[in-house]
């Protein structure tokens, strides 16, 4: 069996500044793997190779065995991987289920036809009530994006993500800027929907990596130093120097501050 995500020596260079150092990582269909790493260490740029807003200088990078390196966006979604993004990324004038209906046509074979109405496309308006139940919005079917909050924007956006059926899911500090009660309800929807789904998450709130992911790959200068279940990362004494020791350095000098 083919892993449903690889990457192989993969490298990423801005003019002289080598961002990606040969990064390697093999992810298992179905595993939740969380990314995390310190500010700069690449996590963003990682994601834009992998979803193929850039194209790495070298290495390679396989979606269920198949190279997807220096493919277009598009051509990467339609072979079975989807992105969401840290700003929301909605279609703001129009409503919850109208957004939801746009990412699902695709996925069902439905292109442009002038003389088609999409209120009689029963197969995209019954998938788009079906994703709107899974992202609890079903009740906010008919409200315009502009006038969701911001939890529910978010949801939204994982609603889109999901809708075109791809196996592989990368999902981009889904729960930024939320409470802590948003955010417990938040790790929830996302194991909901991602049952039986490939996922990867960047991801600064530890208590969500540590709730959420079977596995932690840890990205460091560009490099993966550490990829293994959160118990042997959390315990990974250079995990500890390089991310985890700064990341408690910096809650005690923000805490002092206080």
């Amino acid at each position: 069996m083919s892993f449903a995500l690889e990457l192989r020596d993969v490298r990423k260079s801005f003019g002289k500044s080598e961002i990606i150092r040969g990064a390697n990582l093999a992810v298992q269909p179905g595993e939740r793997v969380a990314i995390i790493g310190p500010n700069g260490a690449g996590k963003s740029t990682l994601f834009n190779l992998i979803s193929g807003r850039f194209a790495p200088t070298s290495g390679s990078i396989h979606l269920h065995g198949q190279r997807i390196d220096g493919k277009k966006p598009y051509e990467i979604n339609r072979q079975g991987l989807s992105r969401s993004f840290q700003v929301s990324n909605l279609f703001t004038r129009l409503s919850v289920f109208e957004n939801i209906r746009c990412a699902v046509l695709w996925s069902l074979g439905h292109r442009y036809a002038f003389w088609k109405f999409l209120a009689d496309l029963e197969d995209a308006n019954d998938r788009t009530e079906q994703i709107l139940e899974m992202i609890k919005l079903d009740k906010r079917r008919d409200v315009l994006a502009m006038n969701l909050t911001y939890a529910e924007a978010r949801a939204l956006e994982i609603g889109i993500t999901i809708a075109g059926g791809s196996s592989v899911i990368l999902l981009d500090e889904p729960t930024a800027g939320m409470s802590k009660s948003e955010t417990k309800r938040f790790i929830q929807l996302i194991r909901e929907v991602t049952e039986g789904k490939t996922l990867l998450t960047v991801e600064h709130d530890m208590g969500v990596v540590f709730g959420l992911a079977d596995k932690i790959a840890v990205l460091v200068y560009g490099e993966v130093i550490a990829f293994d279940t959160p118990e042997a990362v959390r315990a990974n004494a250079r995990v500890q120097e390089a991310y985890l020791g700064s990341v408690l350095a910096e809650a005690q000098a923000a805490g002092a501050a206080a």
